[in-house]
């Protein structure tokens, strides 16, 4: 059975977006049953739905999940989502049916069945819960304070739990929380739609995720059967390609329908519209115990979680925090896929597994029934290359900081370049028109799994450099943000620059079964982190300014953490690019706002990498010790 979460993904199924709670009479149940009453264990529920009356008057429609049985009391587990509250009830965990709850999944405002407007990511206006000015907090602790008052029995306790868009709800709902909510888990939550979680990564669009999001959350505008937006072919390099300019978004497919596609063109510095959606800065003296929970290899929300953490340890010190990291895609633990292989990468156990019964139901079980379990560490993470948990007390961990230099004849070294010559560099044509794949085959939604993906398939196009180390002579551990630290030129005036750091596995190991078939991981190059700074954000998100032609300037920022080995007997490699199609929008190398630019304003130029003791480019990581490891690793 699909974890009860599992509809807080992108794109999953459809349903009605007329809001009904309107024309519904309220706190009148539905008594329907769940149709998938025929698992034993979930025909001891039953489903009931209410229209839940908010402060200002907005009524929220509301599925409840209870216990048949009546004899005994038990906490609420709330959802709240954007994509559709009758869906997600049908995927009510098996863990947690047995364990017993009372699950709450809810329409946000303006959603499906909920009355109200809905607004993306929904600024947090910090107001006093006595006020009528509503936010997600707001809505929220209603909805806590109604079910404490209207669902019988309970035991007067409330957890809050959602996976990515309703990971936001569940970071915005812990703010000024009611005093029921004892336990809170935003998982893969997005926290700030401009520096790095969805929408953009360092200002640069993320155009296959932005395009998709923003046609399936308003679809009904775009095909009366509401069933998506008709791409019209299963290639996504060529449609976004066929595109042209950002522009011809709107012009072509959207015609004005898409709100929220409209804002976003509408903003493309990290102004007012971004910086009152970011959360993080809101997170502050929380009072419910929190579980974060991200996956390493997540293509959407990454950068949430890691920083979400960050904010709670530096504004809320008083709170229980763990964060957990494992090896997942987006939303993988709330699935049924087991969590022990993506792709040709193997785990060597069901991580799925171990996080629900060692870290998951025993931190709700702890804070919502009082059951005596184990303390959890203030982080679990799983490090990728090794294959095995740790249970920490910091993060990142403790190590030493050492550069990964850019050297001659396309090498990688721990060791700096030589004295001379004073100025050495790579350099390659960056053509707009041809763009670098960010994928093998790029379909018209995002891959999910390109953070974990073989990059064999651009290393030889003459726009992509690459930088390979020699053969490890014993294992290497990185954990933390990776920092590339560039010393570029460019002909143009702006520039996109792609770095990706690559775990280059050993062309032959031996075959891994008895029919002496070569391991699917023979010679993969895996990509361990990836990601984009466009330019002329390379000093202020807010203030973008242009490169000059021909100046060697300093391009640094900071990639999301990674926790993994290099094993022995593996290469490390680095690609640079300037393109990385459809993911990331084209640049038109021309200092513009490339929301409104025109076919005229894209540009071939070209880009220069420097490598010399003088301009020295290299990438800082965080090596940490073996016998660190060992003191903190876990068995399952």
């Amino acid at each position: 059975m699909s974890r009860w979460w599992a509809a807080a993904l992108l794109l999953y199924s459809v349903g009605a977006l007329a809001n009904q709670c309107a024309t519904s009479k309220p706190a009148t149940p539905s008594n329907t049953t769940n149709s998938s009453a025929a698992a034993d264990t979930l025909s001891r529920y039953e489903q009931h739905s209410y229209c839940i009356p908010m402060r200002d008057g907005v009524q929220l429609y509301t599925v409840v999940l209870q216990p048949r049985d009546r004899q005994e009391r038990y906490p609420f587990l709330l959802t709240r989502t954007p994509y559709g509250a009758d869906t997600a009830s049908q995927y009510a965990s098996e863990a947690f049916l047995k364990a017993g709850y009372i699950f709450v999944f809810q329409d946000v405002r303006g959603r499906f069945r909920s009355d109200g407007a809905f607004v993306q990511m929904r600024p947090d206006l910090g107001r006093t819960h006595g006020r009528r000015v509503i936010d997600e907090s707001t809505d929220t602790y209603d909805t806590i304070d109604w079910l404490l008052k209207h669902i019988e029995p309970n035991n007067g306790k409330a957890g809050l739990i959602g996976v990515s868009y309703p990971g936001f709800y569940v970071a915005a709902g812990m703010i000024n929380a009611h005093p029921a909510l004892k336990a809170v888990s935003p998982q893969a939550p997005q926290t700030d739609w401009f520096a790095g979680d969805d929408i953009h990564h360092n200002g640069a669009l993320f155009l296959a995720t932005a395009f998709g999001l923003t046609a399936y959350m308003e679809r009904a505008a775009l095909t009366p059967a509401a069933c998506g937006f008709d791409y019209g072919t299963a290639d996504g390099y060529e449609f976004y390609l066929q595109m042209g300019p950002l522009t011809n978004a709107d012009s072509r497919y959207f015609h004005g329908r898409v709100s929220k596609w409209t804002e976003i063109t509408q903003h493309g510095t990290y102004d007012s519209y971004w910086q009152s959606r970011n959360i993080l800065p809101h997170v502050r003296n929380i009072a419910p115990a929190v579980l974060v929970v991200g996956g390493w290899y997540d293509a959407y929300d990454l950068y949430g979680p890691l920083h979400l953490l960050d904010a709670l340890e530096r504004q809320s010190i008083a709170t229980s925090v763990t964060l957990v990291m494992g090896p997942w895609l987006h939303g993988q633990w709330a699935t049924q896929d087991d969590g022990s292989a993506i792709g040709a990468l193997q785990f060597g156990s069901k991580t799925r597994q171990y996080f629900t019964d060692n870290v998951e139901l025993p931190f709700f079980e702890s804070h919502l029934k009082g059951a005596q379990t184990a303390a959890l560490s203030h982080v679990i993470a799983f490090e990728t290359g090794a294959n095995r948990w740790h249970r920490l007390n910091s993060w990142p961990l403790a190590g030493t900081t050492q550069s990964l230099y850019l050297r001659e004849s396309q090498g990688l070294s721990f060791d700096p370049p030589p004295a001379a010559p004073a100025v050495a560099f790579d350099e390659y044509t960056s053509d707009p028109a041809k763009p670098v794949p960010y994928a093998a085959k790029a379909g018209t939604s995002l891959d999910y799994a390109y953070m974990a993906a073989d990059q064999r398939f651009s290393g030889k196009r003459p726009d992509v450099l690459e930088y390979t180390s020699a053969v490890l002579e014993n294992d290497l551990t990185v954990a933390g943000p990776i920092a590339p630290r560039l010393v570029v030129s460019t002909t143009g005036t702006d520039a996109d620059y792609v770095v990706k750091l690559i775990d280059v596995h050993p062309d032959f190991e031996a075959p891994s079964d008895s029919n002496c078939q070569a391991p699917a991981i023979n010679g993969y190059e895996e990509l361990v982190r990836g990601d984009v700074m466009r330019a002329k954000f390379r000093n202020s998100l807010e203030r973008p300014e242009p490169m000059v032609s021909g100046q060697i300037t300093a391009i640094d920022f900071s990639m999301p953490d990674v926790f993994h080995t290099f094993k022995k007997g593996h290469r490390i490699k680095l690609q640079i690019q300037s393109s990385w199609f459809p993911l990331v929008d084209r640049n038109p190398q021309t200092f513009i706002d490339i929301y409104h630019a025109s076919p005229e304003d894209f540009h071939t130029e070209t880009q220069r990498v420097y490598r010399s003791s003088v301009h020295t480019s290299r990438v800082v990581v965080n090596v940490v010790s073996p016998g660190m490891l060992q003191e903190t690793e876990v068995h399952p």
